[in-house]
């Protein structure tokens, strides 16, 4: 112990003697390993791991092909994988494969709970949800089927563990209390236990209620007897005797039972639909172990793709580190070579050695491990859920990963320790203790090998970066087909203060109104789905005059509107004209459509005016809706996807709808206007929660975070690569011009000039440099493509960003190599001579 003491002081002094190379190397690995533990932590939670549930194996999803019933109402994903809750009870009720079939829908509910109202993320699940699940309570019950038999009859809610901390201080004695959900009360039953969040993957409800309290979680949407609306997700747990196909085999008699009932209520549907509807159609069991969930559709590609990048950054590390402690080695030759030579022992040369290695990968490794939770935190809030408080992901670090990255950089650092060591095994004594180094070919041959890796891998990481860049400023300066400068967005949902259905859409007229009379605001419009929300609300539609395909899509966005939205966000009108008040009444027909629209049912937008159209499919005589006008196009969801085919409604034409998010247009900056609005809404009623209250440029920046937050990270670690590279490559040359010391002083002495001497030093660095990007540029081109999703108004192999970066690449190089090639300028013949 003594010894191992004595080294591990030996080893601080040593390194506090090199202090920029101890500093250089610990930085290295810590940047390292602390990006890749954290950006492999989140991709681990929301692509790879399982529920945190019962046998998680045996969970499958729902999902249908063939035609939609007809309404569906999503919050993300594939149409096809939302049901009608009487499909999903002739499901539960008469299958044969299944151990249990749970249903959940995804909503938001006003709650108060001391006089204290709260607009809160929710989940309307069946009785038999966390029983199916296997999830055990905190405190107090979950529910049971008991719990969901009869509509109104239940009023009792589940806290999720986090918002029982957030918002009841972890107080065990709310369970059995009574808060109010949309004004109505209910009693909490139970906390749900922690860790679990829901069984879709990266939400985080703070509410659960049963299924058939929906009449009162959405108010004036019941639907719990309509089979042709569809907005649950169905989840199954496997009999542990039966394979997924054997319950598809056994369960598609059942679906086409159902849908054979369904078809009965479809009237005058075609042939064609009918054979889409009911004898193409089939249910589909997909792996549910992972849960539910859209939003790995959105970050699944751009998590690879750091994840990638990151790796290629951890291995650039590695390397770097690698050719530093060789650097290192190498000068500590003579060292070695006198300690042998005063009889200490190799293994003991060894031992030291390690104990300084060791020291370096502990250090690299812990502060890694420090920065891995703060950076996963950070990019949990930027990418999944800006703004909230209580996230579906945990930024606490798996130790799995800890362990391996953690063994990573104190494997790096012990191997490459020992390089001194087997330089004194076969070392040449006498050599070695005349100079001040030791040549040798095969060290100096890896670390040229390590350098030229680090410049191909910068060049990869520094065209990926440059591309996303891109992509950003492309997403940026895209045409929205509105004007978001100066517009300040926010949501209400009368249901959740309690208003009964009568006084809804009176309502929204007196917000309007009332809103209009604030200085400093031109204009307000409202609409039933938010711009740049994700928030689809489609119907089917069968068009007058229109002969429809086999099998052809006529499901339309269908969006509820006031009469001064369209100009409220500056939405030209191309033909006709914009809405009037007095198409804003009950049961009226004129309508609005978009340029998509117009052009694909019509060819011309100007031929859609006074053409026709009717809600539902199968009837090509209906004239419900007569057109008016038709907008020029803009995006609604996603700035990356071409509009789609869009019916903008009067609000007062139908009703089932539940919220309403308004827009304000100021003439002056949003921010002198924002207190005016708060305070007009609370003299209104101050029961009405403004949701996701912002200006609408804050919105978009929001719904580019994915891209902003690759955009930085892939500009990060590229800068990162290129530091490595650029320290790698001035070890390299450093090391290489001193052990040609001698003959450069020859050189000189023989008439060579200054100026050759530069030029020596620098063709090392071109031959270096090119051989770098010469091997890499191929793969470079080719891995790029991979991003071709990715990326917005830019080639994958843009000939702008390759240009680019290979002379960011040659300047670097030139720059690492012009402190070795003036030193070795300013050689002095006469020392170098002198070398014995």
């Amino acid at each position: 112990m003594s010894g191992l003491s004595q080294d591990v002081r030996y080893a601080l002094r040593q390194l506090r003697q090199k202090p920029g190379f101890a500093v250089v190397a610990i930085i290295t690995l810590a940047l390292g390993i602390g990006a890749n533990t954290a950006i492999y932590s989140l991709l681990d939670q929301a692509i790879l791991r399982r529920l945190p549930v019962h046998e998680p194996e045996r969970l499958v999803m729902l999902r249908y092909s063939g035609a939609n019933t007809g309404h569906v109402s999503s919050y993300g994903g594939d149409d096809k994988n939302y049901f009608s809750y009487p499909m999903y009870r002739d499901i539960r009720d008469r299958n044969s494969v299944f151990a249990g079939v749970l249903a959940t829908d995804a909503v938001q509910v006003g709650v108060q709970w001391r006089n204290q109202p709260e607009l809160v993320s929710g989940e309307l699940v069946s009785g038999n949800y966390f029983e199916v699940l296997g999830v055990k309570p905190a405190k107090g019950r979950l529910f049971v089927p008991s719990d969901d038999v009869a509509q109104n009859a239940n009023p009792v809610a589940v806290l999720s563990n986090g918002y029982w901390k957030r918002t009841f201080a972890s107080d065990p004695g709310v369970v059995g209390q009574t808060i109010l959900i949309n004004a109505h009360p209910f009693q909490i039953v139970g906390v749900s236990a922690p860790g679990f969040h829901s069984v879709v993957t990266g939400q985080a409800p703070d509410i659960f209620t049963p299924m058939m309290m929906k009449p009162q979680v959405t108010p004036d949407w019941n639907d719990l007897d309509n089979r042709r609306s569809a907005w649950l997700n169905i989840i199954a747990r496997l009999k542990p005797e039966l394979s997924v196909k054997q319950a598809e085999a056994g369960l598609n008699p059942l679906w086409y039972s159902a849908r054979s009932e369904e078809l009965k209520e479809i009237k005058d549907s075609s042939a064609s639909f009918r054979e889409k509807f009911l004898n193409k159609s089939r249910v589909l069991l997909v792996d549910a172990s992972r849960g539910f969930s859209p939003l790995r559709n959105s970050i699944e590609g751009p998590l690879l793709i750091l994840m990638g990048m990151v790796g290629l950054v951890a291995l650039m590390a590695c390397a770097n580190v690698a050719s530093l402690l060789l650097v290192r080695a190498a000068s500590r030759a003579r060292e070695m070579s006198v300690r042998c030579a005063l009889g200490a022992e190799r293994t003991r040369i060894v031992q030291q050695l390690l104990v300084e290695g060791l020291l370096l990968g502990l250090v690299g490794g812990a502060m890694g491990v420090t920065l891995a939770p703060q950076i996963t935190g950070l990019l949990m809030r930027e990418m999944l859920n800006p703004g909230t408080t209580d996230l579906p992901f945990s930024s606490s670090l798996d130790l799995r990963i800890l362990a391996f990255n953690f063994a990573l950089a104190v494997a790096v650092s012990l191997l490459f320790s020992l390089a001194p060591a087997l330089q004194v095994w076969r070392a040449d004594m006498v050599s070695a203790l005349k100079q001040q180094m030791v040549t040798g070919g095969g060290p100096l041959r890896f670390r040229r090998v390590s350098v030229a890796l680090q410049i191909g891998l910068s060049l990869l990481l520094l065209v990926g970066a440059g591309l996303f860049l891109r992509t950003l400023d492309n997403l940026k300066a895209a045409d929205l087909g509105f004007v978001p400068e100066r517009l300040i967005t926010f949501q209400i949902d009368p249901d959740l203060a309690g208003y009964p259905k009568e006084q809804t859409l009176p309502l929204y007229g007196r917000v309007i109104d009332r809103l209009q009379v604030i200085p400093g605001v031109i204009s307000v419009g409202a609409t039933s789905s938010g711009d740049m929300k994700d928030n689809d609300n489609t119907s089917n539609i069968t068009v007058a005059g229109y002969a429809q395909k086999p099998e052809e899509d006529m499901d339309v966005q269908r969006t509820r509107v006031s009469v001064a939205y369209l100009a409220t966000l500056q939405v030209p009108v191309l033909a006709g004209r914009g809405m009037l008040d007095q198409d804003n009444v009950p049961g009226g027909k004129n309508v609005v459509v978009n340029e998509t629209f117009a052009r694909y049912f019509y060819g011309d937008p100007r031929n859609a005016v006074g053409k026709a159209f009717g809600w539902g499919g199968g009837n090509a005589t209906k004239t419900d809706q007569i057109i008016v006008g038709v907008a020029r196009d803009s995006k609604h969801n996603s700035i990356r996807t071409a509009p789609s085919r869009t019916v903008f409604e009067p609000y007062l034409h139908d009703n089932r709808f539940n919220s309403m998010t308004y827009y304000v247009r100021t003439s002056q900056k949003p921010e002198a206007v924002e207190s005016g609005i708060r305070q007009a809404m609370q003299e209104l009623n101050s029961k009405l929660t403004l949701g996701e209250f912002r200006t609408m440029e804050e919105q978009i920046d929001q719904k580019l975070s994915i891209d902003r937050i690759i955009a930085q990270l892939a500009g990060g670690f590229a800068l990162l690569a290129l530091f490595m590279a650029a320290v790698g490559l001035y070890g390299v040359l450093a090391y290489s011009t001193a052990q040609r010391t001698r003959e450069i002083g020859v050189r000189i002495a023989l008439g060579s000039t200054r100026a050759a001497v530069l030029k020596l030093v620098l063709s090392e660095v071109l031959w270096l440099a090119g051989a770098g990007i010469a091997v890499s540029l191929p793969v470079t081109l080719l891995l790029t493509r991979t991003l071709k999703t990715q990326l917005y108004g830019v080639s994958p192999n843009d000939p702008v960003t390759i240009a680019a970066v290979g002379f960011l690449l040659a300047l670097v190089a030139l720059f690492s190599a012009s402190l070795p090639a003036r030193r070795a300028a300013k050689v002095d013949p006469m020392v170098a001579l002198r070398y014995e």
